[in-house]
């Protein structure tokens, strides 16, 4: 069981831990040119989170910490990788809605509910990306029967790194490029930060400050490769009343991509690529 402090706690430690790290997911995406953004956007995203986060009582409950966060992220939310992780706490926050604690069973709803969201928000899901790594955790996290939170979160840990590597196998021009997804490797962290919490240890402290540009290292350029824009987020808005969706690109070749804030949530952003359909995931 774990209270909303720890909650909070462990998603403050998430935020911090993909942003000590960001660089390091940026410099998967420096293909076809080195302005790759995914660690950068997604840091910024749950960064966006930490200091209302941090403003919270500790009497918090599960429901109010995971409410706050999911609202700061989709405030804050940038490019497609960044909505994309919003959306996924949005989902998250949802199951726990007026819960004081939560035990195992509720972690698995809520990673179901964030999984289920995300999905829907993405009009021709791309498979070998962040959602495929949310999904098979959440999925193998259900199927578990833990019922303690942290060896709960231990199997989600592992069944997401292993999604995470068998991502080049599902997206070609990852396997071609010789590197993992970087929206995967950008969640992993993060709940890799979250568990640390979760198994009782102190937050991962903040260090780097978030830049306004990547930090790009040469030598790596042309081996990434920038899987934000196989799927562009569409129609982004943080009404729970209105189905935000993601537009699936209609060609192969990656573009820049465009970078999604809170205050442009109900923009349009138009496709670039086209991938195949993978399987309709579940409803809620």
């Amino acid at each position: 069981m774990i209270s909303g402090k720890i909650l909070r706690d462990a998603i403050i430690s998430g935020a911090n831990n993909i942003n000590n790290q960001r660089s390091r997911v940026d410099e998967l995406n420096v293909f076809p040119v080195p302005d790759g953004d995914t660690g950068t956007n997604m840091g910024m995203t749950v960064g966006a989170a930490v200091r209302e986060l941090q403003a919270m009582d500790d009497s918090c409950t599960v429901g109010e910490a995971a409410k706050t966060a999911a609202s700061a992220m989709l405030r804050g939310a940038r490019g497609n990788s960044g909505v994309i992780t919003s959306l996924l706490f949005r989902g998250f926050s949802k199951a726990l809605e007026g819960k004081k604690e939560a035990d195992a069973a509720d972690i698995v709803a809520a990673l179901k509910k964030g999984v289920e969201g995300a999905y829907k928000a993405v009009m021709k899901p791309t498979e070998g990306t962040i959602l495929t790594v949310a999904r098979v955790a959440s999925e193998e996290a259900a199927a578990c029967g833990k019922e303690d939170v942290a060896e709960l979160w231990d199997v989600v840990m592992t069944a997401g790194q292993k999604a995470l590597e068998d991502t080049p196998n599902l997206l070609p021009v990852l396997k071609k490029a010789g590197v993992v997804d970087a929206g995967g490797q950008g969640i992993m962290i993060i709940f890799e930060g979250m568990g640390k919490v979760f198994h009782g240890e102190d937050m991962v402290a903040g260090g780097e400050a978030v830049p306004n540009k990547a930090k790009l290292s040469t030598e790596n350029a042309g081996r990434g490769v920038f899987t934000d824009d196989l799927m562009k987020v569409e129609d982004i808005k943080s009404s729970s009343s209105t189905r935000t969706r993601v537009q699936a690109p209609q060609r192969c070749a990656p573009s820049p991509s465009p970078t999604a804030t809170a205050s442009s949530a109900s923009k349009t952003m138009t496709s670039s690529t086209s991938m195949s359909t993978p399987p309709t995931p579940a409803r809620s």
